[in-house]
C-alpha cells in the first residue's frame, strides 16, 4: 500500500452481525471481532448459509480479504460524525 493510503475501515462494524458474500456464491453470517488492513476478517459466532436457508455452525473463522466479494452489516449501525 502507498504511504497515504488508508485501509478499509471497518470500526463501526466491530461487534456487529455481517453478512459475507464469498467466492463460488457462499455466504457467511457472524459477528466481526477483527480485520486488517488486506480486509481479512474474523468472525465470531459463524454460520455458513446454504441454499434453502440452511444453516451450519462453523464457530470462529478467519475469511480472506480476497475471497470477499461484499458484506452487509444486519444490524444498526453508528452514524460518524463528518
Amino acid at each position: 500500500m502507498a504511504p497515504n493510503t488508508k485501509g478499509p475501515d471497518l470500526k463501526r462494524y466491530m461487534d456487529k452481525v455481517l453478512s459475507v458474500s464469498l467466492n463460488s456464491n457462499r455466504c457467511v453470517t457472524g459477528v466481526l471481532r477483527g480485520y486488517d488492513a488486506f480486509l481479512n476478517i474474523v468472525m465470531d459466532d459463524a454460520k455458513e448459509v446454504l441454499p434453502g436457508d440452511v444453516k451450519n455452525n462453523i464457530g470462529t473463522v478467519v475469511i480472506r480479504g480476497n475471497s470477499i466479494s461484499q458484506f452487509e452489516c444486519l444490524g444498526l449501525v453508528n452514524r460518524q460524525p463528518k
